[in-house]
């Protein structure tokens, strides 16, 4: 398995995280023939991705046995619960990490609409749509494929409404508490009316700020937990600073699937790649 992040150019650096790419060949074929793919487990992190499947495609799942094909390439919306999807043979993805707000300038459609969906880029952006996904899939190399990217995008950004300065403001704040401050303290510190935060907040990001907030908490505990810099689960929610043991029990489940425990074995593993990156 490789798994390589890139930086953005300088244009685009308020806008996009990083760009990653991940390649793995087939699932092994177990005693008795039989290919074995595994599910893995996309844990929310506040960020919107542009993906490209220059590889074999992707199941994507809709409860315990239903699943659709994700398509060859899409932008998956804002995630407010775990994604579960499997490799259909070897992978070649390369993809998009946005900022929390960074996805607004470029969105053609509502980013509510887009939650926990993968909206493929002709139904976004139309014929434009079809040949980005073309150019990217026929690239040889990541260096190609970002240049060929990041030419679309500043394209699409002379035409584009700028981001609220509000919105902007306040996911600053919410990434540099850790998720920690209440929406009220954040409704203070803008300086705005609670309610028309979260108007604004569910219009351009797609989440509420609270929403967000216990992303970005969740996302920060994960990263001490894939470290390994902690002594217990009770350590671990003290230092995420959560209420108590139920409340960090409970909002780890409602974005994983599984209780920490449950999450730190064979889930810990397959999920890494995924969040927290660049």
């Amino acid at each position: 398995m490789n798994y390589q992040t890139f930086e953005p150019n300088k244009d685009l650096s308020a806008f996009v995280k990083c760009y990653w790419t991940l390649e793995s060949p087939k699932p092994t074929r177990q005693a008795g023939g039989e290919e074995h793919a595994q599910r893995q487990t996309i844990v929310p992190d506040g960020c919107m991705e542009m993906i490209f499947h220059y590889g074999d495609l992707y199941k994507q799942y809709l409860g315990k046995e239903n699943s659709i094909v994700q398509p060859r390439c899409f932008v998956i919306g804002q995630l407010t619960q775990p994604l579960e999807i499997e490799p259909m043979g070897e992978t070649g993805i390369f993809s998009v990490r946005f900022h929390p707000d960074g996805f607004i300038p470029f969105a053609t459609i509502s980013i509510k609409e887009m939650e926990n969906s993968a909206v493929a880029l002709e139904k976004l952006f139309g014929k434009g749509g079809q040949e980005i996904a073309q150019n990217v899939l026929n690239a040889k190399t990541a260096s190609e494929r970002i240049n060929l990217t990041e030419a679309f995008l500043i394209g699409r950004l002379a035409d584009s409404k700028t981001i609220d300065r509000i919105i902007k403001s306040t996911v600053d704040m919410i990434l540099t508490a850790n998720g920690q401050l209440s929406i009220n303290e954040l409704s203070k510190r803008i300086v705005i009316n609670r309610r028309q935060l979260e108007r604004k907040f569910s219009s351009t990001i797609g989440l509420s700020p609270k929403q967000l907030s216990k992303t970005i908490r969740l996302q920060a505990t994960l990263k001490l937990l894939v470290n390994k810099q902690f002594t217990s689960f009770t350590a671990l929610a003290y230092e995420g600073e959560y209420y108590d043991q139920a409340h960090f029990i409970k909002d780890f489940k409602e974005f994983t699937g599984f209780t920490p425990k449950e999450f730190y074995g064979e889930n810990l593993k397959m999920s890494s790649l995924f969040y927290g990156a660049g």
